[in-house]
C-alpha cells in the first residue's frame, strides 16, 4: 500500500511450508532475482546478518531498488519504503505528535522508520535535514521526538540506495552518516549474456510478487549470533589494525577509518567466514569484504572507494 507521501509499508508473508532456513537459500533466492551478482548479493546477506545498515550506489535502472525490496521479502521481516524527495521533512520519516482535543493532550504517530526493514530510496536526493533524521536510528536503534525516546524493532535494519553524486539533485550524504553504513555496494552494469538473458525473459522485478519468505525474524537472530561466535586469531586482530591505521596515514583519505569501522568491519569478517561454513577466521575474509567496509567511508563515494580500499589491501602485508 503506498500513500501520497511516497512511503509504502509491506507486511510479510507466513514462511512457505517446504521453505529450507539455511543461508544458502537465501542467498540463491535473491541471486535468482538479481542474476549474475552473487558476490553482491552475498556481501548484502552478510551486512543484514552483521546487523548492519547497507548503501547501494549505482546509476539508476540497474536494480538497487529491486535488491532491497528482495532481501525484506527473502529474511521475512515487515519493511516500509519511503521515496526519498527534496521536500521530505524529518517527520515524514519519524513520525510527529498530534493534538487530540478529546483528551488534550498530544500522541505520537509513529512515522515509517518504526519497520524491520527501512527502504530509504534515494536517500541522496533528500536535504541534510532529512538525512539527518535516521542517524539516532541507524545508531541506536530508537528516534527521540519532543523528548521522548521510542524504541525501534530489535531487528531494525536501514537498507539504502542513492544515485551518484554527480547526478543533478544530489545532496551528498555526511561522514557520520557514511559511517554508519556497516556497507557499501555498486551493482553495475550485466555482463553481455546476462543482459542478454534480461532482455530475453523481462524485468526480474516482476518476480518480486512471486517471492516467499526463506526465514523468520527469529532464525535472523539465531544466525547472527552463531556468526558473532567465530574465532579470530590475535595476529588478524593485527592485520585489521594495520589496515585501519594505513587509511588513517594516508593523507588522502581525511581522517581514514574510526574504531566504529573498524569493529563493523571484524563483525563482516566473522559473518563472510561463517557464511562459508568456519569456525575461524582466515586473511581471505578480511579481503573478501574490506573494500565493501571501507571504500564509501574513505572517500563518500562507494565506486572510487572501492578501488581506494583495493589500494590499502596492496600496501599492507598479509599476517
Amino acid at each position: 500500500m503506498t500513500s501520497s507521501s511516497g512511503t509504502s509499508r509491506v507486511t510479510p508473508l507466513p514462511l512457505c511450508a517446504d521453505a529450507h532456513e539455511t543461508p544458502a537459500a537465501v542467498i540463491e533466492q535473491l541471486s535468482g532475482v538479481l542474476i549474475g551478482k552473487h558476490h553482491t548479493v552475498k556481501l548484502a546477506f552478510a551486512c543484514l546478518i552483521a546487523r548492519g545498515h547497507l548503501l547501494i550506489e549505482d546509476v539508476p535502472g540497474v536494480g538497487k531498488t529491486t535488491l532491497a525490496r528482495a532481501l525484506g521479502v527473502s529474511l521475512g521481516l515487515d519493511w516500509t519504503r519511503v521515496q526519498f524527495t527534496n521536500d521530505l521533512l524529518p517527520a515524514d520519516i519519524l513520525g510527529v505528535s498530534v493534538f487530540d482535543r478529546d483528551s488534550a493532550s498530544f500522541h505520537f504517530r509513529p512515522g515509517p522508520v518504526f519497520t524491520s526493514i527501512l527502504l530509504a530510496d534515494e536517500v541522496n536526493r533528500a536535504p541534510p535535514k532529512a538525512q539527518s533524521a535516521l542517524l539516532e536510528a541507524m545508531e541506536e536503534r530508537q528516534v527521540s521526538i519532543d523528548g521522548e525516546t521510542h524504541a525501534l524493532p530489535d531487528s531494525f535494519f536501514v537498507v539504502a540506495t542513492q544515485n551518484p553524486t554527480e547526478q543533478l539533485g544530489a545532496f551528498p550524504l555526511p561522514e557520520s552518516q557514511l559511517d554508519r553504513f556497516l556497507v557499501g555496494i555498486t551493482i553495475g552494469l550485466p555482463d553481455a549474456a546476462t543482459e542478454c538473458e534480461l532482455l530475453e525473459h523481462g524485468d526480474r522485478r516482476a518476480t518480486l510478487d512471486t517471492l516467499e519468505p526463506c526465514t523468520s525474524p527469529e532464525q535472523l537472530k539465531r544466525w547472527s549470533e552463531q556468526a558473532e561466535s567465530v574465532h579470530v586469531d590475535s595476529k588478524l586482530i593485527h592485520y585489521i589494525q594495520a589496515l585501519l591505521a594505513a587509511t588513517r596515514d594516508d593523507g588522502r583519505y581525511g581522517h581514514g577509518l574510526s574504531p566504529r569501522a573498524g569493529l563493523a568491519l571484524l563483525r563482516l569478517c566473522r559473518t563472510w567466514a561463517w557464511l562459508d561454513g568456519r569456525d575461524h577466521l582466515l586473511p581471505e575474509d578480511v579481503q573478501a569484504v574490506f573494500p565493501a567496509v571501507a571504500g564509501h567511508r574513505l572517500t563518500g563515494s562507494v565506486a572510487s572507494g572501492q578501488e581506494a580500499a583495493a589500494d590499502v589491501l596492496a600496501r599492507v602485508s598479509c599476517p
